[in-house]
C-alpha cells in the first residue's frame, strides 16, 4: 500500500462505517440517498486496476512526483531525461526523445493508467510532461504476457487525478539558451466527476543538440506547446468511465555546423568560395502529435477488467534549406511522415482460487501512414558529376498496417513466498510490406525468501514487429543517374524480430531504508530491429540484422531516512549484431559487405551507464525545501574506426566517457491569505563539461551531436 492509500485508510474506513451504518438502520420514513465519495471509491478502483496487470517477474524502477522534483528541472525537464535515471538508460539525441533501454534503440512501450498509447513517428520521450504523472515505473526484463510488441522496456505512468489534488499551480520557468517556459495545471472534483488537465508553452534556443563543441549552437530555436486532459466519472462503488487526451505541436530549426565545405550550386557549376556559409543553413522540423483514451473499468467481486478505445495522429515534417542543402549535400529533401492510428484494448483478471489469480486481454490496432517526399537532385554522370540543373523528384508512398494479440496467464502462489506466473500470448501483424505470427510462451519464478529478501528469474518469447513509420518508404530506381543515387539497389523488406530472453536478479534491504538490487539478462535475436538516422532529416528508418545478441547486468541502491533520500545506478551492456538482411540500399558497399560476416555493435551500445542522485527535503517555519545533487556517466555511444589496414569498421569505436553534474533546490512559502508560493533554482552541467554524444560516423548517424553546456535556470510557481 503506497503512501496516498495509507493516508487515504481514515476517510475509507469512515465511509465504510457509514454505509454500514446506512445499511443496518431502519427503514426510513423517505427515500435515503447514498452518496459516493469520490476519493475513497478512486483509492479502491485504482488499486482494484493494479491487480489487472502486475509486473510479476518483471525488473521495475519506480518513481513518484516527489522523486521526479529531484531531478535537475524537475516537473519542467523533458521527460526522457526523467527516464533516463532509471537503470540500463543511455542518452542518446533530444531530437526524437532517443533513450537506449537495455542495448535497445527505441522499443519502448508506453502505457498511461493501464492503457496502451499507440506509438508516435518521433516516440514520446519529448511529447509527454512529467507535470501530470503521479508515479511512473520503466517495467524491463522478462515481460509477463500481457506485455507485447515493444518489449525493451514498457513506461507505465499513473496521472495525477483531482479526487486527490483541489486546486492547482501556475509556473514561469527560464534561463539559459534563451528559456521561456510558461505553464499550468489544476484539478478537482465536482460529484462523480474528477478532473485534471495541464499545458505548457516552451521557448528555447537549444532545441536539438549542438552539432558542435560551441557553448551556443547555431539556428536550434524551438517553440514547443503541450496539453493533456483527465476525466473520470464514478459511474457506482465498482465502475468509473475516464477519458485522456493530449495534444502537443513542436517546432525544431536544425542547428547548423559553421565551416563546412560546400560542392555543386543550384545549377550545376562548380561551387564560388564564399557563395555560401553553412552557417546559413535553414533546415526545420515541425512534429504534431494528438491522441485521445476512452477507458471503462469494472471491479466486482474477484474479477476486475477494463476495456478501453483509443486514435492517435502523428505527423513529422522536415523542411530542407532549398538552395544550402544543395550546395552541402548535392540534395536538398522534403518530407512529411503521417501516422493515424485506432486500437481497442481489453484486460481482465478473475481470482480462481486463493492460489490462482487467471488473467486474460486483447489488442487490436489498425495503422495508416503517408510517406510524402519531393527530393531535389542534380542529374549525374558516371563519375557522380553533376550533368545539368538540379530539378525535383517526388515519392509519395502509403503504408498500411494491422497488428492484433491476445494473452492469456496463471498467477499461482505455490506456497507462500513462492509464486509462478505462466502464460503465452499469440501476435500477428499484417503491412503492406510483411505478414508475420507467433506463439509466445512466458515463464517469471518469484521467491519471497524473506522479508528483506527476492529473488526472480524469467524467460519469454518475444515477437517484435518493425515500426511501421519507420519503415523505409523510398524507391531506389527513381534516383539512378541522380545525386541521391544509392550504390546498392538490394532491398529486402523489414521483418519481425524474433528473440529469446532470459533474466534473473535479486532485490535486498541491507538495513532500514537501504536496498540494493542486481539483475542480469540475455537476448539472442533473429531479424534484430534497429533504426537510425539516414540522409539530411531527423525521421528515422528501420532496418534488421539477421542475428543479434545482447546481454548486460545491472546494479541499483537506493537509501532514505526522513527527508534525505540517495540512489546510484549502474549498468553494463553490450549489444551486436551481424549481416544486414532488409534495407540494404541505406548503406555502403564497403560496410555492407563488412557486416555480412562480422558481427558488430550496435550503433547505440553503451559499454557502462551509471546515473546517481542524492536530495534532502525538510518543512521549517517558511514552508517546505529541498536541495538535490545529480550525475550522469557514460562510456560512450558507437563510432566508426579503421582497421591497420585501411577497412572502416561500423560501430567499431566510440566516443569518450562523459558526464554531468547539476545541482539545485527549491523553496516554498505562503505570503497572505495563505496562498503558497514556490522559488526553484537549476544549475545544469555545473563544471561546463563539453561532452559528444556523435561524432558523425556509425550506423545510422548523420551528424555530430554535443551535450548541452552549463545552464542557469530558475521558476517561479504560485499554488491555488
Amino acid at each position: 500500500m503506497n503512501l496516498r492509500n495509507l493516508l487515504l485508510l481514515p476517510a475509507i474506513c469512515a465511509s465504510l462505517a457509514s454505509i454500514r451504518a446506512q445499511t443496518e438502520a431502519p427503514p426510513a420514513a423517505s427515500p435515503a440517498v447514498t452518496r459516493l465519495d469520490p476519493v475513497v471509491v478512486t483509492g479502491q478502483l485504482d488499486e482494484s486496476r493494479e491487480t489487472i496487470l502486475p509486473s510479476l517477474g518483471a525488473t521495475s524502477f519506480i518513481m513518484d512526483e516527489q522523486q521526479i522534483l529531484n531531478l535537475p528541472q524537475g516537473a519542467d525537464a523533458p521527460f526522457s531525461q526523467v527516464l533516463l535515471r532509471a537503470p540500463g538508460v543511455a542518452e542518446d539525441s533530444a531530437a526524437n526523445g532517443d533513450l537506449h533501454v537495455r542495448g535497445e534503440h527505441a522499443n519502448l512501450q508506453y502505457r498511461i493508467n493501464d492503457v496502451l498509447l499507440p506509438e508516435g513517428i518521433t516516440g514520446f520521450g519529448l511529447e509527454l510532461d512529467p507535470r501530470f504523472v503521479s508515479s511512473m515505473q520503466l517495467i524491463t526484463g522478462s515481460l509477463p504476457a500481457q506485455y507485447g510488441f515493444r518489449t525493451a522496456g514498457v513506461v507505465d505512468i499513473q496521472t495525477k487525478g483531482g479526487a486527490f489534488l483541489q486546486g492547482g499551480e501556475t509556473s514561469l520557468y527560464a534561463g539559459s539558451y534563451e528559456t521561456v517556459r510558461p505553464s499550468f495545471e489544476a484539478g478537482g472534483s465536482e460529484g462523480n466527476l474528477t478532473y485534471f488537465a495541464d499545458g505548457s508553452y516552451d521557448h528555447n534556443a537549444i532545441g536539438i543538440e549542438n552539432p558542435a563543441a560551441s557553448a551556443t549552437p547555431v539556428h536550434d530555436n524551438s517553440d514547443q506547446c503541450k496539453a493533456f486532459a483527465y476525466l473520470s466519472y464514478i459511474l457506482d462503488r465498482s465502475s468509473r468511465i475516464s477519458f485522456m487526451a493530449s495534444a502537443s505541436y513542436s517546432d525544431f530549426e536544425v542547428p547548423d555546423t559553421p565551416g563546412l565545405p560546400a560542392g555543386t550550386s543550384p545549377d550545376g557549376k562548380p561551387w564560388l568560395p564564399g557563395a555560401f556559409s553553412s552557417s546559413g543553413l535553414d533546415e526545420k522540423q515541425n512534429e504534431q502529435n494528438y491522441y485521445a483514451v476512452v477507458a471503462y473499468q469494472k471491479s466486482s467481486g474477484g474479477q476486475n477488467y477494463q476495456l478501453s478505445a483509443f486514435g492517435r495522429d502523428s505527423s513529422v515534417h522536415f523542411t530542407p534549406d532549398p538552395v544550402g542543402d544543395l550546395y552541402f549535400n548535392g540534395v536538398a529533401s522534403d518530407v512529411e511522415r503521417r501516422l493515424r492510428s485506432v486500437g481497442l484494448q481489453g484486460d481482465a483478471s478473475y481470482a480462481l482460487a486463493a492460489t490462482h489469480t487467471l488473467r486474460w486481454g486483447l489488442t487490436f490496432l489498425d495503422e495508416s501512414v503517408s510517406a510524402d517526399s519531393t527530393t531535389t537532385v542534380f542529374p549525374v554522370d558516371g563519375n557522380g558529376d553533376p550533368t545539368g540543373p538540379a530539378y525535383a523528384v517526388v515519392d509519395d508512398n502509403a503504408l498500411h498496417g494491422l497488428f492484433a494479440g491476445a494473452y492469456l496467464q496463471d498467477e499461482w502462489r505455490i506456497v507462500p513466498g513462492l509464486t509462478l506466473n505462466l502464460g503465452a500470448r499469440f501476435d500477428a501483424f499484417n503491412t503492406s510490406f510483411d505478414d508475420e505470427s507467433q506463439l509466445s510462451p512466458r515463464i517469471n519464478l518469484i521467491y519471497k525468501a524473506s522479508d528483506s529478501t527476492t529473488l526472480h528469474a524469467g524467460y519469454s518469447r518475444y515477437f517484435t514487429p518493425p515500426p511501421v513509420e519507420n519503415v523505409p518508404g523510398r524507391t531506389v530506381a527513381e534516383f539512378d543517374g541522380t545525386s541521391n543515387q544509392s550504390a546498392v539497389t538490394q532491398d529486402d523488406p523489414v521483418r519481425a524480430e524474433r528473440s529469446n530472453y532470459l533474466d534473473a536478479g535479486i532485490s535486498q534491504r541491507l538495513a532500514p531504508g537501504l536496498q540494493v538490487g542486481l539483475d542480469g539478462y540475455y537476448k539472442r535475436a533473429r531479424n534484430q530491429l534497429d533504426d537510425g538516422l539516414f540522409g539530411q532529416t531527423l525521421i528515422l528508418s528501420a532496418f534488421n540484422y539477421a542475428k543479434g545478441d545482447v546481454y548486460g547486468l545491472e546494479f541499483t541502491a537506493s537509501y532514505e531516512d526522513g527527508g534525505f533520500a540517495t540512489y546510484a545506478n549502474l549498468a553494463h551492456s553490450v549489444a551486436r549484431g551481424e549481416d544486414w538482411s532488409s534495407a540494404q540500399f541505406l548503406f555502403v558497399p564497403a560496410d555492407l559487405a563488412y557486416v555480412r560476416d562480422h558481427w558488430i555493435f550496435l550503433d547505440h551500445d553503451q559499454a557502462l551507464t551509471g546515473s546517481f542522485g542524492a536530495s534532502y527535503h525538510w518543512n521549517d517555519a517558511r514552508g517546505a525545501a529541498r536541495v538535490y545533487l545529480d550525475a550522469i556517466y557514460g562510456t560512450g555511444l558507437r563510432t566508426d574506426t579503421t582497421a591497420p589496414e585501411g577497412t572502416n569498421i561500423p560501430n567499431g569505436g566510440t566516443v569518450p566517457p562523459y558526464y554531468t553534474v547539476s545541482a539545485g533546490g527549491e523553496q516554498s512559502f505562503k505570503v497572505g491569505g495563505g496562498r503558497s508560493w514556490k522559488l526553484r533554482l537549476d544549475v545544469l552541467n555545473i563544471t561546463d563539461n563539453s561532452y559528444q554524444l556523435r561524432s558523425g560516423t556509425g550506423v545510422g548517424v548523420n551528424a555530430p551531436q554535443y551535450g548541452m553546456r552549463r545552464g542557469f535556470f530558475g521558476s517561479v510557481s504560485h499554488s491555488y
